[in-house]
């Protein structure tokens, strides 16, 4: 009599082998997964360490150091000042520099509306701002610089150039002020591309009424012009038509005022007397 197979064991082709026991395969398969880890973790830091090798060498190169800043859009002082005031200098790390922070306190400069940087190695960092451009004075309890998105930058000084149109009249409430601030810019940005003589050359106060209106003052004439901001580039035909045919009667120097807040032309005042 044949022994039979026990329980444990198959047979094919005449070959009898044994099962390996459930716990024996759990253990197998657990080290082969923590020798994947291991690899994978050794990879990591191996990779990790080298890189951060190769970051403190180029920390230490003197192949890239800082030697030159190519700066582009603003003057040779103000561009000076910038890098006085960033402690920017030959004999630092191209690579250590922040350019973020960078950025933060060149854009604190009162003339600078914006500020981008990047670095040109191996020894070059490129610097490109924007000037601010001052369009008006802003006349409040002091007086400051008005760029022309209606925004003002910088307190004026009386050394700086103050040839500019004055803007008077503003609320004292901030948010009413900073409306009435970008409707006084969107006039000047109109008059920027009329034609003489009412223009932005001749343009020298713009004062901002209660009732919403604004009186512009111009070089070349007398007359207080009474508009709504946002009726400008529709009234400008009208007042050129009304001050032409003032002039022709030879009553223009007369005028005191004229007043396009009307849906069907102008109302002109005359001095008395």
């Amino acid at each position: 009599m044949k022994n039979k197979p026990s329980k444990n064991q198959k047979s094919r082709g005449g070959i009898i082998k044994k099962e390996s026991p459930p716990a024996k395969g759990f253990i197998k398969r657990t080290w082969a997964w923590t020798l994947k880890v291991f690899i994978l973790v050794s990879f990591i830091m191996v990779t990790s360490f080298f890189f951060l090798s190769v970051y403190f060498y180029l920390l230490e190169s003197p192949y890239i150091r800082l030697e030159q800043v190519a700066i582009e859009g603003i003057d040779k002082k103000t561009g000076d000042e910038l890098i006085q005031a960033c402690d920017l200098h030959s004999g630092l790390s191209l690579i250590a520099l922040n350019l973020y922070d960078l950025k933060q306190k060149i854009e604190k400069h009162p003339w600078i509306r914006s500020a981008r940087l990047e670095r040109r190695f191996p020894n070059t960092l490129i610097l490109k701002a924007e000037k601010e451009t001052p369009w008006a004075l802003v006349v409040t309890d002091r007086i400051y610089f008005m760029n022309r998105h209606g925004e003002i930058f910088k307190e004026a000084c009386k050394s700086e150039n103050l040839d500019f149109p004055v803007i008077t009249g503003l609320s004292k409430d901030s948010a009413q002020k900073a409306e009435q601030m970008e409707k006084a810019a969107y006039i000047m940005n109109t008059l920027a591309s009329e034609e003489p003589p009412w223009t932005l050359d001749n343009l020298s106060e713009i004062h901002v009424r209660e009732n919403k209106t604004m009186s512009l003052y111009f070089s070349h004439v007398q007359a207080e012009i009474i508009l709504r901001s946002d009726e400008l580039a529709g009234k400008i035909q009208g007042l050129r038509k009304v001050s032409q045919h003032l002039m022709q009667t030879d009553r223009i120097d007369n005028v005191n005022r004229i007043d396009l807040d009307y849906k069907d032309g102008a109302v002109v005042s005359f001095k008395r007397g």
